[in-house]
């Protein structure tokens, strides 16, 4: 029977320079096959907030993956370009262990492919490759899609940390492999969370570029997230399928803390407007180590 390792781990922590961390994707496995759909017992809809990271992360970490492989042969920094090759070898494993999930969604009688159709859609046709660019707009659509990651990047440290630091979950119930797999990525996310920002600095240093990147992902983001909420509460079979999604729901499940204060959320927003703003300001490098060190999903594949 799987059983998590530690529940969730509050500091001190053994002091760890972030510029001496090597990235390293780790070849995790699951075991879903005694995970329930509301793997959040008696919270569906908490539950299915958290799932549409399965819907979404897939496709969007494999666009990761693609448009980091492209800025590679840009990078003049050695750290930076060793850097970014962790970051695409963690990104890869990340899709694939959320792809397992959505076979585990599909099992369990609950079809994800209407959303995912649309991912697929959304990563691979309108923020993909445009063959027909020119060089110097080809270049122009790289820096925008990297500003796009870097804002992303900023979302998932801040879940990372806030996952990592969330002991409700526990108390609550949570399935142990699922919450297993959100505190692996979300450690990893928090370990890696400077790459995309530094490798946009790297080849476009506008205080701009960076702005104008969060301003498109956020609203994005809110939209494809209560879209994915909307689906999976619909989709589900165990549920009425009339049942409204309200945002009543979201400050319910995040007043019992097994989701994120919207507050919190927002002020994690205005964070990365700040000017002197650097990713190594969200989450705790020494805590997403030590969570990575107790995981039991990280250290059966460290074996």
């Amino acid at each position: 029977m799987f059983r998590a390792a530690r529940t969730h781990l509050e500091g001190p922590f053994e002091p760890i320079d972030h510029h001496d961390l090597v990235l390293q994707p780790r070849d995790v496995t699951f075991d879903w096959s005694t995970t329930p759909l509301h793997w959040l017992p008696g919270e569906p809809f908490a539950t299915h907030t958290f799932d549409v990271l399965h819907l979404m992360l897939p496709e969007l970490e494999r666009w990761f993956v693609r448009t980091f492989e492209q800025a590679l042969p840009l990078i003049t920094d050695d750290r930076l370009r060793e850097d970014v090759r962790g970051f695409i070898g963690q990104e890869a494993m990340h899709a694939e262990a959320h792809q397992e999930v959505l076979e585990h969604l599909l099992a369990k009688g609950l079809d994800p492919a209407p959303y995912t159709l649309q991912s697929e859609w959304i990563f691979r046709r309108v923020l993909g490759d445009r063959p027909e660019l020119t060089p110097a707009a080809a270049h122009a659509h790289l820096l925008q899609r990297l500003a796009l990651i870097a804002a992303f990047e900023h979302f998932t440290a801040y879940m990372g940390h806030w996952i990592l630091s969330n002991g409700h979950l526990d108390r609550a119930g949570a399935d142990p492999a699922m919450l297993d797999l959100f505190r692996w990525h979300g450690a990893e996310e928090v370990e890696h969370r400077s790459v995309a920002f530094d490798l946009l600095v790297h080849l476009d240093p506008r205080y701009r570029r960076r702005v104008v990147g969060m301003l498109v992902t956020a609203p994005v983001l809110t939209r494809l997230w209560i879209r994915g909420v909307r689906f999976l509460m619909s989709a589900d079979p165990e549920l009425d399928d009339r049942v409204e999604v309200r945002f009543r729901d979201y400050l319910a499940a995040a007043r019992k803390d097994l989701l994120p204060p919207p507050v919190s959320f927002a002020r994690s927003v205005l964070r990365y407007f700040r000017p002197g703003y650097h990713p190594t300001q969200e989450g705790s490098t020494q805590q997403a180590v030590a969570y990575l060190a107790a995981s039991p999903a990280a250290r059966a594949a460290a074996q």
